[in-house]
């Protein structure tokens, strides 16, 4: 008898994914909003290997996506979706991404655009770094929000934070040319890993003068913001504009 194909080994991610996911049971009403609202807001995604990976080729069109071409915000780690669900509505002439790994942030932040007649936003329930990859097409994003991410402030845990030298080529690739790249922490020693990261960065440069950037005026001033600030913790902005490609 011929012999049997060799079996694949299992396949897995390159680095350590910027996030625990955790199997927090939904509300009821997260748990009727996923089913009602998904439909509308949330993205199909092809998976490659895990349940929040974005198969290489899967990419989306914006433009067919939310009908008609706009600008597009694309918001890494939208958490309860306050700030992105509050621009989305104050700039209906704008696109919004909300991109989370988490079900009930996602349902959640289902609910609150429902609430508020918001039509321009969809999510995607999937790993930043491939949405960046390979969900968006190259330079279709106008801009890119990195807001609170988690700053995994053990060190022996620091090798999962997003903003690593391996993200500012991703960003870059997503963004057009002028786009804007804007990060915010609560955290002293993340805010100054993110500062070094980018100024490596060859595709962009900052757009703010001093140590760092004023607040984004258009980041609504979430619970988890005011948290920070009552605990003590200093808030720090960073602001970057995407080089020309050559």
């Amino acid at each position: 008898m011929p012999e049997s194909a060799p079996i694949d080994p299992p396949r897995f991610r390159d680095r350590p994914v910027s996030f625990v996911r955790r199997s927090g049971r939904m509300s009821d009403g997260q748990e009727r909003a996923w089913a009602e609202l998904a439909p509308r807001y949330l993205l199909e995604v092809e998976r490659d290997v895990a349940a929040t990976s974005v198969r290489p080729g899967a990419a989306i069109e914006p433009a067919e996506v939310y009908g008609r071409r706009a600008p597009l915000v694309v918001e890494i780690g939208s958490g309860q979706g306050h700030a992105i669900v509050h621009a989305a509505q104050s700039r209906p002439d704008t696109d919004f991404l909300a991109v989370e790994v988490f079900r009930a942030g996602l349902a959640r932040t289902m609910l609150d655009a429902d609430r508020a007649g918001v039509g321009n936003l969809r999510l995607v329930e999937a790993n930043a770094p491939e949405v960046l990859e390979h969900l968006l097409p190259a330079a279709s994003a106008a801009e890119l929000w990195v807001f609170f991410p988690d700053p995994w402030h053990k060190k022996k845990h620091t090798k999962r934070r997003l903003v690593a030298p391996e993200f500012p080529p991703i960003a870059a690739r997503v963004l057009r040319d002028g786009g804007v790249l804007r990060l915010a922490t609560d955290w002293e020693d993340y805010a100054r890993q993110m500062r070094d990261v980018m100024a490596d960065a060859v595709d962009f440069d900052p757009a703010f003068d001093g140590e760092w950037a004023p607040r984004h005026e258009g980041r609504v001033m979430t619970a988890f913001e005011r948290k920070g600030l009552r605990v003590g913790r200093e808030i720090r902005d960073l602001t970057y504009r995407r080089r020309e490609r050559t």
